[in-house]
């Protein structure tokens, strides 16, 4: 091998790298519990508040789910609007890199459902 050859290597071996730390990244984000249901719960409607996105997940607490929210929020994949009144006003709606999710959320279901027919347990 060249040394052009063997930079080069090293340059794509970086990229890879940092692709897998992203994909790694973005699965501890969304392998953390009541992610995803935050999220899916979060598609059903353009706009949501706290509470009612609360009632939407029984079994959340109000601590856990300010956390999803908050990590949702920092990864781009929620948008956290603030209205200055009294008492003051949150909306939550999903920005469109996680729009771009649906997609992925939707197969996953349907992989879900497949994954649990009767006739695939009666397969086994």
């Amino acid at each position: 091998m060249t040394k052009s050859s063997t930079g080069m290597n090293m340059v794509e071996d970086k990229k890879e790298q940092g692709e897998r730390c992203e994909i790694a990244h973005i699965w501890e984000i969304l392998g953390r519990r009541w992610a995803l249901l935050v999220l899916k719960n979060l598609s059903t409607k353009e706009v949501i508040r706290f509470n009612e996105l609360k009632r939407l997940l029984p079994g959340i607490s109000s601590t856990v789910l300010s956390e999803r929210l908050l990590e949702l929020d920092r990864e781009g994949l929620i948008s956290k609007q603030i209205y200055p009144e009294i008492p003051p006003r949150v909306e939550y709606r999903l920005t469109s890199r996680a729009r771009e999710l649906e997609t992925v959320m939707k197969e996953l279901n349907r992989w879900c459902i497949r994954w649990k027919s009767p006739e695939e347990i009666k397969a086994r």
